[in-house]
This record gives C-alpha cells, structure tokens and sequence, in this order.
C-alpha cells in the first residue's frame, strides 16, 4: 500500500497536545491537497483527545494555520486549482484549500474512529505504561496493516513493539516543538520495524520537506541523550554554587552562563521550563529504566515535581511557572525551593549578579544577531577564543560547559546513539536552534 493510499484515513492520538496539533497541521495539508488532485476520494484525518476542552480550541487553531500554509502557498495552489474558474482571487483560492483542509477532519475522543485508519501517529505524554496501553488497544481496533508513527523522544521502538505486538508496524517518528515550524525529525527503527514503513516514513518526511535524522534505537535517542544530561550537568554546577550563594541566585546564574556566555536561544532552565520539569523527569525515568544509568536522576527535579512546580506550556502558547515565573512568557522570578516562592527579578539584584558572573568576552553578540550574520563563524571562533582567556567566573563556568557539552556529544557517537560527530551537531543546532553543535573546536 503506497503512502497516498494510507493518507485517505489516518489517525492523531493526543491531536489537542503542542505535539499532536502540530502533526495534524503537517498531515492536514498533505491531505488537502490529495483531495484538490482526486476529488472523487473520500479522505479523513480523525483528531481524537481525551481533554474535550482543548479539542474544542483544536479547530480555531487549526483552521488559522492552514490559512497561512495557503497565504505562503499561494503560487502552487493556483496551480493546483486551476480546474477551478470560479477561483480568481488570492482569498477565494485560500478559502477553497483551507475548506478542503477541514473538510477532512474529525474531533473526538472515541478511538473507535480509528478502526480503518492506515496511518496512526500517537502525541500522548512520554510515559511508557500510558503508551503501551493505548497502542495495544489501537492494535486491536485498527487493521492488521496499519502502521503506527510514535512521536516518543525517549522511549526504544523495539520495546514498545515487543510489549504491543505490533509485529514490526511501529517507527520512532520524533517531531521537534513545534512541528509545524521545526525542520529536524528524528527517526528511529526499531530492530524489527518493517522495511515498508521505513520507506512510508522516509517519503512522507520528504513531502513534509522536514531534515531527516536517523538515530539509533537506544533509550533517549540523540535529543534527549544530549539534553538530559546537559540539564543535569546544568544541576550540578547550580549545586557547585551553593556553598557560596543561594539557590534562586545559582539558578538565575547558570541560566545567564548558558544563554549569554555560550551564546544559545535560551538557558538551561528555561529550557527546562519549556520543555516541562515533569516530562524532563518522565524522560529521565525512562532512559535510567532502559540504559541502567543511576546518574539519570536528579533529587532536585523530583523535589519540584513533588511540589508542583511544573514548567510547561498552556495551550495558548504561554509559558507555565517552573525555575522560573513568567509574564508574557519573560522571566520575571526565579524560585526559592526553601521558601516555596518566587523571587522577584528586580533590576538592582540581577546588576548583582551579573557583576558577580562578570563582563562578557569581548566580541558577544547575542544569539539572535548572530543567527542571521554572514560571518557567524568567523565570529563566533573570535568570541570563544577571547572567552578562554577570560578569567570571570562566568567565563570559567562557560569553558567547563563547553568541555561537558562536548564529552556528552563525544558519548552519544561512541555509545552508538549517534552515527556520527554531524548527527549530534546537527539535532542541536537544528532541532535546539544552537548557533554551533557541542562538538567543536573552540575550547
């Protein structure tokens, strides 16, 4: 069965998640334009969530982003509708495509409506009993050759097909947040995973135009084989700081380090943040589980899971309090675990600890200037050459993160998650949007 067969009824499960929208936008369009080239088929893309709140916010969202996929898309659906004499404006041509676009889709939260899809990409939470239950009741819904996309990070596709019985009809296939906007996809085989959905996922990552990466089937993959650990290192060095200045203070200062002194989009806790204290812990149990790495756990994150302090996002976009309180998803706090609280990031106190870190290497520019610069190379090399000879402690900080990042790279490759020094550089700087990957040169 060729991938446009599969795509006439396919299936998201956790559509109403940032991951699982996501999907449906990438899957959406390709569907809709199928639909424009044989209209006498009858197409459907089942969005099915257990939250009915946010599956009734999904189809606002949605509907707006396939307005934007047609308003970007404008030349190449004119050509597609030209059998249209009715279409002659620009608007008449993005009603007609987002029309198609919706006229696809299905809302609920019975998996039912999965029975005769071909084509099933799972966006639950990154728990592995929660995804085994659900796929073992989709492999007794669905049919015998339906092939089953995971969006896990962390979980190996030939445990998940072993404990399912999936018979091989199961792919790692690891979007990066968001989806609709990150190029980078993960993929990963598992040791039975049938040589027809390599293909299938192979020619629908094309079609998506996403860079896709293979990694290989070990708990965590490349993504969060680096990131775990460079969070947890991140926790180390926040402990190294303790004994001379107070949590909130060590927190805000590593997360400067790792922003502002190793020029990426963000730091470390707010990545964490962003990502969700609770899922980094999900991630963490689950590569300890499978890796039997007692170092992938951290007494911190439990403690601020159990205290519910979260991190995450709402479903507007808006970043949840977690290391850090947010408004308008700026940092406007920083956590006091003591107290329970949050500290406010008042001007005169982060002077403070600005100075204590230290002026910045001569020749910084910020991440976003340096993302569009033509020399970024050249000047990103002038930068860590003039940050090695910096004394500050937050140039030192920096140069022992530059070493770490690197050695946790350097292990994904020799623990074989990565085939190479370019797939761990390449996640980073695509799927992380770094500047440069951890295995370089410059220290």
């Amino acid at each position: 069965m060729d991938l446009d067969n599969r795509l006439e009824n396919v299936t998201i499960i956790g559509a109403a998640g940032k991951m699982g929208s996501g999907i449906a936008v990438l899957i959406g369009q390709e569907i809709a334009k199928l639909k424009i080239k044989t209209p006498d088929k009858t197409y459907k893309l089942n969005l099915i969530d257990t939250n009915e709140k946010a599956l009734n916010g999904l189809y606002a969202y949605i509907k707006s982003q396939f307005v934007k996929v047609a308003e970007k898309s404008i030349v190449s659906l004119r050509s597609m509708y030209q059998e249209r004499a009715d279409l002659v404006e620009n608007k008449d041509i993005i009603d007609a495509f987002v029309e198609d676009a919706l006229g696809a889709i299905r809302f609920g939260n019975n998996l039912e409506m999965a029975n005769n899809s071909r084509l099933v990409f799972e966006a639950i939470i990154e728990n592995e009993d929660v995804k085994i239950s659900l796929l073992k009741k989709l492999n007794q819904i669905c049919s015998k050759d339906a092939f089953f996309f995971t969006n896990t990070s962390s979980i190996p596709i030939s445990f998940l097909d072993k404990n399912v019985g999936l018979d091989g009809r199961i792919i790692g296939y690891h979007f990066y947040n968001p989806p609709v906007v990150q190029k980078l996809l993960e993929v990963i085989s598992g040791d039975t995973t049938l040589p027809e959905i390599k293909d299938t996922a192979k020619e629908l990552g094309e079609r998506l135009r996403k860079k896709l990466l293979p990694a290989n089937d070990i708990a965590g993959f490349i993504g969060n084989g680096y990131f775990m650990r460079d969070g947890l290192y991140g926790i180390e060095e926040v402990n190294n700081l303790k004994s001379s200045h107070t949590f909130s203070e060590s927190i805000y200062m590593i997360n400067r380090v790792t922003q502002d002194f190793l020029i990426r989009p963000m730091g470390i806790f707010q990545l964490i943040d962003y990502v969700g204290i609770e899922v980094f812990q999900w991630i963490l149990l689950v590569m300890n589980k499978h890796l039997k790495d007692v170092t992938l756990h951290n007494k911190l994150i439990d403690l601020m899971v159990e205290k519910k302090v979260l991190g995450g996002q709402n479903s507007d976009g808006s970043q949840k309090n977690g290391f850090f309180s947010y408004k308008k998803n700026k940092m406007i706090g920083v956590y006091d675990i003591e107290k329970g609280e949050y500290m406010p990031i008042e001007e005169k106190w982060k002077e403070n600890m600005d100075g204590k870190l230290g002026s910045l290497p001569a020749g910084f520019a910020t991440w976003k200037s340096l993302l569009s610069a033509e020399d970024k190379d050249n000047l990103l090399k002038t930068y860590f050459n003039n940050l090695k000879s910096d004394n500050t402690l937050g140039a030192k900080t920096a140069k022992k993160y530059l070493e770490r990042s690197k050695e946790i790279g350097k292990e994904l490759v020799k623990t074989k998650v990565a085939f190479s020094d370019e797939d761990v550089n390449t996640v980073l700087t695509n799927g992380f949007f770094w500047l440069y990957g951890p295995i370089n040169s410059y220290i």
